[in-house]
């Protein structure tokens, strides 16, 4: 052991990074362009290259929102990832949407480590992932321990050899067990990667025992912008936003003696080319696959009137309701619930490419039709509705069809009324409704209805197998569409 008491440690952390390879011009001046991998990996070069002991690490979510990542299923992300060579890494809910054997083929294919405490192999109570990892920087030692959103549960509930420890309490045990585990291994720092959100991590630090020397939080999956690190129970908890257009920094001082920080800034900075020099090696390996999606994926299918947009998840969108019509008209549905977050960019057209389809809606995700009561539908509505379920970044927004018309009173946290074509929604009246495959697979969670009750009248019918090939054919024969927000969800 060094005998230096106190050490400064570099620590770079990304989250949400969703395939977002490219740099974009920002029009905020000639030339200005922010975000993209080569800028990025300049930006930790530059930082390798002038501080001693720098660590990079994401927490979750390196998986799914390009093209490139679809294509490939993960295998192009993975190997621009071991160009950027991080430390350690974090599952997010997203690394497991190709499924679970190619979520472990993918880890074969990393150079870095990837940390999961609380995934488990049911039968045999044995972790799916290596919990923590301990890195010695510098005679320090640093511990790494990963905890993932209960998101990841609701994709593996096909999967019934696969278990979580997930929620808070269960978490604070996992993480509990670990640092009490090697408590006498003089661990100077330890830090948790989490995928839960950031309110979630402000409960978790809450719940946390001092005792076990946890000094971080650097989480993801809310996609949370920081002024400055939240603190709770002595433990700093940072995000660093979605995508590649910042990075968040923290500059500490460890002091070996009590093995806690004794001086540290956090910084979020905008990755653009006044931060740093682009990596020529690393765009030289993105082009490459980008090549290829190109070629395979830019031909035009349709044309719509003007560029629809879906800028945030949690309110109605032009481009939600557009979608929610479509597929409402494969049926005759009398509600389509299209889930806001499965709407993966935030515009789309005028010109309406195979490669901009796949890149709104990645998912291979099929439909399912239900046959409901009025009262069914008045307390889906009543419970997607909620407040709590408008959290940016960690609700379950739904989108719906034109015709349906549903008001929530905020103040008295209740639906006021529920219509369809102008007809309110009777109790005993039976109506046709569609949702995604994984939101009937979570209804429970997403709708606040079980299972059970949805299939109660009748056997719910699949009308898509695969709702890219419902938008691939619509979009070849219908041009010029447009939609508009019309305040089909109003709050009052």
């Amino acid at each position: 052991m060094t005998t230096e008491r106190f050490k400064k440690f570099t620590i770079l952390h990304s989250n949400d990074m969703h395939g977002d390879f490219l740099a974009e011009a920002t029009g905020l001046a000639e030339g200005h362009v922010i975000g993209g991998m080569s800028l990025l990996s300049g930006y930790i070069n530059q930082v390798r290259q002038q501080e001693k002991n720098v660590l990079f690490v994401i927490s979750g979510d390196m998986l799914q929102g390009s093209m490139i990542d679809t294509e490939y299923q993960g295998i192009s992300t993975i190997e621009i990832m071991n160009y950027l060579a991080p430390d350690v890494v974090t599952l997010g809910n997203h690394e497991l949407d190709y499924g679970l054997p190619h979520l472990l083929f993918l880890e074969k294919m990393a150079n870095f480590p990837i940390v999961n405490a609380n995934l488990y192999i049911k039968k045999y109570q044995r972790r799916l992932m290596n919990p923590y990892l301990i890195l010695n920087v510098d005679g320090f030692d640093i511990m790494f321990i990963g905890i993932v959103t209960e998101e990841v549960l609701k994709s593996l509930k096909k999967d019934k050899s696969i278990g979580t420890f997930i929620d808070l309490a269960d978490a604070t045990s996992e993480i509990g067990k670990i640092c009490n585990a090697y408590k006498n291994d003089d661990i100077d720092l330890t830090v948790i990667l989490t995928h839960i959100g950031f309110e979630e991590d402000k409960k978790l630090a809450a719940m946390l025992d001092p005792e076990w020397g946890v000094d971080l939080i650097i989480g993801g999956h809310s996609h949370t912008f920081l002024e400055q690190p939240a603190e709770v129970n002595n433990i700093l908890i940072s995000q660093a936003g979605v995508g590649t257009n910042q990075i968040g920094r923290f500059d500490i001082v460890v002091d070996d003696d009590t093995n806690s920080i004794v001086e540290w800034e956090w910084q979020l900075l905008p990755v653009d080319n006044n931060l740093a020099t682009p990596d020529p090696e690393i765009a030289k390996l993105i082009a490459c696959f980008q090549e290829e999606v190109d070629r395979k994926y830019n031909r035009l299918i349709g044309r719509l009137a003007r560029k629809l947009t879906h800028p945030w998840r949690n309110q109605e969108t032009e481009l939600g309701n557009l979608l929610a019509d479509i597929f409402a008209q494969i049926d005759n549905l009398d509600v389509m619930f299209m889930a806001s977050g499965s709407i993966r960019s935030q515009e789309l057209g005028p010109p309406v490419t195979l490669s901009s389809l796949r890149t709104i809606l990645p998912y291979q995700d099929s439909l399912y039709k239900f046959t409901v009561t009025g009262a069914q539908l008045t307390q889906i509505f009543s419970y997607i509705m909620r407040a709590e379920n408008r959290i940016e970044g960690e609700g379950a927004y739904f989108q719906v069809n034109q015709g349906v018309k549903a008001v929530y009173n905020e103040g008295e946290k209740r639906l006021e009324s529920l219509s369809i074509q102008g007809q309110a929604v009777a109790d005993e009246q039976q109506y046709s409704i569609s949702i995604e495959n994984y939101n009937y697979q979570n209804s429970d969670d997403n709708l606040g209805i079980t299972q059970e009750e949805l299939t109660k009248l009748a056997q719910p019918k699949v009308i898509a197998t695969n709702y890219q090939d419902v938008l691939e054919e619509y979009f070849s024969y219908h041009q010029n569409i447009n939609a508009r927000i019309e305040g089909r969800l109003v709050y009052l």
